[in-house]
């Protein structure tokens, strides 16, 4: 924090991964000083899951975070109290989880998976999600095995593809699309997704968190920080090209195409949901956030059901009129 009147309050701030183009606005807001007017200065440190940043921020090793709010209700279902982590600003209002299988290969419908493995990176955000698609789908988990690699996606979808390691592979649609592009693979020929949005579709995803304490002590501090994200959400959506110049000025050594593929395909997809019309990016539709609740409390047989002012809350979000309404063109339109 902060040591003079005149000093920025400094956070901490855990990304969900590796530097990538759907972070871009994280950087331009930095860039282009909307952090300063604030009067906040943010220290970004790289995370490896969007799952494992949510307890991160919850055990305090983190001011900030960006995370999968399905991780978050279910850190808060596991617990008998409340963690010392809550959303702010939800991001993405379609979830962008998937299981990739070979084009063609025989799986076709969830139905299908039964008999088969998967393979997965160690808690991947997608994965810990299976239990809830696979009641959705009518899938019994129990005949279906997850083989967790720690290998790069680009590695793990040539298995997938050439060798046929693994039936299919979790992880989030963009991210494997990328991913395949970069391993020389064409994901509109050689892939096929089930979609979590499909059928389960009140699943949201990503989100920026604060820790719990941080929102009660300092609110026009979090109140700062909503805001010149959104501005940079706003500026990203009118120039990715730009979001992603501020991305490499971070990791030179970034592939532009494929996180410029990445973070249209983020903008087309994961932040299109039509509810975005209505509530704006940002906010969440509370019958639905209600709904995600009950289904991750079941499905897993959590002891507690966490309320969902213990998950999200919106006091921080500028108004509706200052946020983007709706993403809702096809990701080829970016």
């Amino acid at each position: 924090m902060n040591t003079t009147p005149d000093a920025p309050h400094r956070l901490r701030m855990i990304l969900n991964t590796f530097v990538s183009g759907p972070q871009a606005w994280f950087f331009v807001a930095e860039d282009r000083g909307y952090f300063r007017d604030e009067g906040i200065a943010i220290d970004f440190t790289p995370g490896d899951t969007a799952a494992n940043a949510v307890p991160r921020v919850a055990n305090g090793e983190f001011d900030v975070g960006y995370g999968d709010l399905n991780t978050l209700i279910e850190l808060a279902a596991a617990s008998s109290t409340q963690p010392d982590a809550v959303a702010v600003y939800a991001t993405f209002n379609a979830s962008p989880y998937t299981i990739a299988v070979p084009q063609s290969g025989p799986i076709r419908a969830p139905a299908d998976l039964a008999g088969r493995t998967l393979g997965a990176h160690p808690n991947d955000a997608a994965m810990r999600l299976f239990a809830e698609f696979a009641r959705a789908g009518g899938v019994d988990r129990t005949q279906v095995g997850i083989d967790i690699s720690s290998l790069p996606h680009t590695q793990m979808l040539r298995l997938l593809v050439d060798e046929q390691r693994w039936d299919g592979l979790f992880g989030f649609v963009n991210t494997l699309r990328a991913a395949a592009i970069e391993a020389g693979i064409d994901p509109a020929k050689a892939l096929r997704f089930l979609e979590f949005r499909h059928l389960v579709p009140d699943l949201y995803g990503a989100a920026l968190m604060v820790s719990r304490r941080l929102a009660m002590q300092s609110p026009a501090l979090v109140r700062g920080l909503v805001r010149a994200v959104n501005r940079g959400v706003i500026d990203v959506a009118a120039d990715i090209d730009a979001g992603i110049e501020a991305v490499a000025r971070r990791d030179p050594s970034i592939d532009r195409t494929t996180n410029r593929a990445r973070l249209a395909g983020t903008l087309g997809l994961e932040m299109s949901h039509p509810e975005g019309a209505v509530l704006g990016i940002g906010d969440l539709d509370e019958a639905r956030l209600s709904r995600s609740i009950d289904l991750i409390v079941s499905a897993k047989g959590h002891p507690r059901r966490p309320s969902s002012e213990e998950i999200f809350i919106r006091d921080f979000l500028p108004p509706v009129t200052e946020r983007l309404r709706s993403l809702a063109r096809p990701a080829a339109d970016w």
